[in-house]
């Protein structure tokens, strides 16, 4: 291999290297034989050179030539030509010139491929994933790993620069509630003791905090045991961040510093300074959702104040069924928002057909909605509008002079901002949640449908001022709405225990394009404030102990204020490739079932190995 060991890659050589003799290594893309003459386009992960066997050279290189087939790993020799004007491909970066072979050597051959390597692959994701290296050899994939690479030490090289200090935690720790399930490694030592892997850092950070070590960042691995899906694994990597003596400001601040330096370093984007704020409440009213798609407007508006005039008895009952469970609620102690109804406004698309209309519904009965009502915005006979199909007649007037209110059409329309053409979508529910997070997903998918999602479009959020607390209904309690070591805003402080449900907390999200890509919040480094969430929750002071003892006996000495917030790398890197999965750009993910059919993990262990780890397999028992 030394003396044909490559001296450039495919991807280095131009017009003025002609005349050079250089030696190739790589990859078989594709072969292409005219009278005589064989062309080559050598790959590796550089780029594409094509390669010339001449119709006068040896036969003996002719004959290796001839052998050759897609991804055989061979090596070349040979001299640097520019190809003629008419033959320049400017769709590659080598394309003005050619390299006319003088040795060609085989070092591996290729069975016949399960797939053709393809720039974008069509093959089915577990065939990919089971032939994953030849997966990763597609241009594709070969770019979105190396952005995945650029964007990695670009955070590094921004965090090191901004004083940060890069410091691992543990990987097998002690196992804590953080809301997904561990998972666990046993102990050889300790028989019946096991090891968690972790969820994410978040605890150790915080211990660092309290260490004196003010500016803390690492590229974590995180493990959770929960169903997968496009934007979830069951390992992922964060941008784990912490930082001392900080307010949220500063912590928002700082990322979108950050992330600023990212886009323009490795896509040439420039991000806004500032990206929007938008407080919690408002995002699930506008948008139905705490994680908004702002690449397109269509915000959703509250459709009650037109039900009390109309004749629609389903929105009127969702309303008044809802106001009886707030009082109810109340009387509890309990604050909750009532019943909604919620209208959008799709512009141009009073030509949506039934069968358009019921697939939108059926997202929204995803999300528990009973129905979804629908008006369309047209020309009435006096050439104003006026609305017409679906639940139009319980807001018109009737014909015997009964029924809605003669203005109460144009009132709607005004007041949603309707015109001639609009298709106007409503739902209800006794539940405002409901009502907002069923339109919502409506939202979500007509951007989809009406291509209104640039996957080159970045629009950042920050979602804040989220609530600290939500009432479990069936279990009659109040549980931490993120987690229990957020700080509570300061202005809930004196009135905390006695009305949970009013309480922010002071938590942010960084959202992008429809995905929760950050989250992160101001600690609690006040133990006596600890106490109290622990006991508005139900977590009695020896569970806490046992859970969080070694934290809360760090916070007894001297514990500094302290926030951080916690980047997905591999959901930033998606949605910079323009994907929608996270298997795109990781090297070997896991399908949707949590395998690998790659290397068939998880796998059955052999009986000694339990015996040395003391388990006993439990399998579950067949039903009849």
């Amino acid at each position: 291999m030394e003396t044909m060991k490559r001296t450039v890659t495919c991807g280095d050589l131009r017009k003025a290297d002609a005349g050079k003799t250089v030696i190739l290594n790589g990859w078989v893309h594709r072969k292409r034989d005219h009278g005589g003459i064989s062309f080559i386009n050598l790959r590796d992960r550089y780029g594409v050179t094509q390669v010339v066997v001449d119709a006068d050279a040896a036969e003996s290189l002719k004959r290796i030539a001839d052998e050759l087939h897609n991804e055989y790993c061979i090596a070349v020799e040979g001299t640097v030509r520019p190809r003629p004007d008419s033959m320049v491909n400017p769709e590659m970066n080598t394309g003005e010139i050619e390299v006319v072979a003088k040795n060609l050597v085989i070092l591996s051959r290729c069975e016949v491929l399960p797939f053709q390597i393809e720039e974008k692959s069509d093959a089915k994701e577990d065939l990919r994933l089971k032939y994953r290296y030849l997966d990763l050899r597609s241009g594709g994939m070969q770019k979105r790993i190396k952005l995945r690479n650029d964007v990695t030490f670009a955070v590094r090289e921004w965090m090191q620069a901004h004083g940060f200090y890069e410091i691992e935690t543990p990987t097998f720790i002690k196992s804590t509630p953080e809301g997904a399930r561990d998972y666990l490694v046993p102990s050889r030592l300790y028989p019946g003791k096991f090891y968690a892997l972790p969820q994410s850092p978040q605890l150790y950070k915080q211990i660092l905090m309290v260490a004196g070590f003010d500016k803390y960042f690492q590229i974590a691995r995180c493990y959770r045991d929960e169903d997968a899906r496009g934007d979830r694994q069951p390992e992922f990597t964060q941008i784990d961040i912490e930082m001392s003596f900080v307010s949220r400001e500063d912590v928002l601040t700082m990322i979108e510093g950050l992330f600023g330096y990212v886009f323009k370093k490795t896509l040439g984007i420039t991000l806004p300074e500032r990206f929007r704020r938008i407080s919690y409440d408002d995002a699930m009213e506008l948008y139905g959702s705490d994680k908004p798609d702002l690449r397109f407007a269509m915000e959703m508006q509250d459709f009650a104040p037109y039900v009390a005039d109309s004749t629609f008895q389903a929105f009127k009952d969702a309303l008044s069924n809802g106001e009886a469970e707030r009082k109810a609620a109340a009387a509890k102690g309990v604050t909750i928002p009532g019943g909604g109804v919620k209208a959008l406004v799709v512009p141009g698309k009073a030509d949506y057909s039934r069968k358009q209309i019921d697939e939108l519904e059926g997202a929204a009965k995803i999300y528990k909605a009973k129905g979804m009502a629908w008006m369309k915005v047209v020309a009435g006979a006096d050439g104003k509008a006026t609305l017409e199909g679906g639940a139009s007649k319980f807001f018109l007037p009737a014909a015997d002079g009964s029924g809605a209110p003669a203005d109460l059409a144009g009132r709607i329309i005004q007041g949603l901002g309707a015109k001639v053409g609009d298709l106007i979508l409503m739902v209800a529910d006794s539940k405002r949640k409901i009502a907002n997070v069923a339109l919502g997903a409506v939202r979500s998918k007509l951007g989809k449908d009406l291509g209104l999602c640039d996957p080159k479009r970045f629009e950042f959020a920050w979602i804040i001022d989220f609530p600290m607390f939500e009432f479990n209904e069936e279990e009659n309690h109040w549980e931490a709405a993120h987690h229990m070591f957020t700080w509570p805003q300061e202005k809930y402080h004196a009135t905390m225990e006695t009305d949970p449900g009013s309480v922010k907390g002071d938590l942010y999200d960084l959202v992008l394009n429809g995905f929760e890509l950050a989250s992160g919040s101001i600690r609690i480094h006040d133990p006596e404030l600890q106490k109290k969430v622990f006991k508005i929750v139900g977590f009695n002071p020896e569970d806490a102990e046992k859970k969080f003892g070694f934290l809360t006996e760090a916070f007894k000495y001297g514990a500094p204020p302290h926030g951080g917030i916690a980047p997905g790398l591999d959901r930033l890197v998606m949605l910079m490739a323009g994907e929608t999965s996270i298997k795109e750009v990781i090297a070997f993910p896991k399908n949707s079932f949590a395998v690998s059919p790659m290397d068939d993990c998880p796998s059955e262990v052999d009986q000694k190995q339990l015996d040395e780890l003391h388990l006993i397999i439990k399998y579950p028992e067949k039903k009849e």
